[in-house]
């Protein structure tokens, strides 16, 4: 039908003519409510925002000299961060002079990594920036919460 026919339909029925698809031939139109349109449309990105998951990244933090007892305590802290579902960042911080020590940084997060194998995956190797060495692990398995 011709524009004019359209347009008069639309107005007729008090609705809005909306052009669909203009590289069409001929041209596609649709006669609805555009506000009602553009309402739905926000619903629906809400809904999808809603529903899209959420990356939590947790930290766990190290010295270069991190006792045996101080070391499982965080160890158990990664699991359980893991298990709901949520990347551990685990980095050691190097305070003045223990940066020397970069080594047994990169041991501890290296062991750190192998601890918690069955737990979640190496996402990136130890990596020195700065006063920090930082390695990210993300978790194998998610649970959903509910």
């Amino acid at each position: 039908m011709s524009i004019e026919e359209a347009r008069k339909l639309a107005d007729d029925k008090e609705l809005d003519l909306v052009l669909i698809s203009e590289k069409a031939d001929p041209p596609v139109c649709r006669i609805i409510d555009y506000q009602k349109f553009l309402y739905q449309q926000k619903k629906k990105q809400k809904e999808i925002r809603a529903n899209a998951q959420k990356v939590v990244v947790k930290e766990v933090r190290f010295g270069p000299n991190t006792d045996e007892h101080d070391y499982n305590f965080k160890l158990k802290h990664a699991e359980k961060f893991l298990t709901d579902g949520a990347k551990v960042k685990a980095f050691v911080f190097f305070k003045g002079r223990s940066i020397l020590f970069k080594e047994k940084g990169e041991i501890l997060l290296l062991r750190f990594a192998q601890d918690l194998e069955e737990f979640g995956k190496v996402e990136q190797l130890p990596k020195l920036e700065g006063k920090r060495m930082i390695m990210f692990i993300s978790p194998k398995a998610v649970k959903k919460k509910s």
